[in-house]
């Protein structure tokens, strides 16, 4: 056997995944309707949960809620995987991109314990919480 130096922390998990900028969040900031966003946007995390997070404070039917944020669940995932997330690890909440995932997500845990929904409610909390601890913690 030859010696030599890694140098890489065999321990440590995946590095954090940073998503792009989603031109959707400078449109909702900057008062554009989530529907007229969706449209325009519509692989954007952001523009879901924005409609997701505009039905429910609307007080919407819960099943409004969930199909709004899953498919913000499903838009992130896809959204992920293209930036090198290998089905697990960090996503943090201090990078404003991904906060229309972890908001996705957040959304769609909420709703499926509202409608009685428990597996997937613990599903994705618990996805929420080893994505971002402080996401979960703002969030839920």
């Amino acid at each position: 056997m030859t010696s030599g130096t890694f140098g890489g922390d065999l321990m440590a998990g995946p590095p954090p995944t940073h998503l792009p900028a989603d031109p959707a969040d400078a449109e909702l900031a900057g008062g554009d309707a989530p529907a007229a966003v969706v449209r325009r946007h519509p692989a954007s995390p952001a523009a879901w949960a924005a409609m997701a997070q505009q039905a429910q404070d609307a007080g919407a039917d819960d099943v409004t809620v969930y199909a709004y944020a899953r498919v913000g669940y499903h838009r992130s995932l896809d959204q992920l995987r293209r930036n090198g997330w290998k089905g697990h690890g960090p996503v943090p909440w201090d990078h404003e991109p991904n906060r229309g995932f972890l908001r996705s997500l957040a959304l769609l845990a909420l709703a499926a314990r509202a409608i009685g929904e428990t597996e997937e409610w613990e599903r994705c909390s618990t996805f929420l919480r080893d994505s971002s601890a402080a996401a979960a913690d703002a969030l839920l």
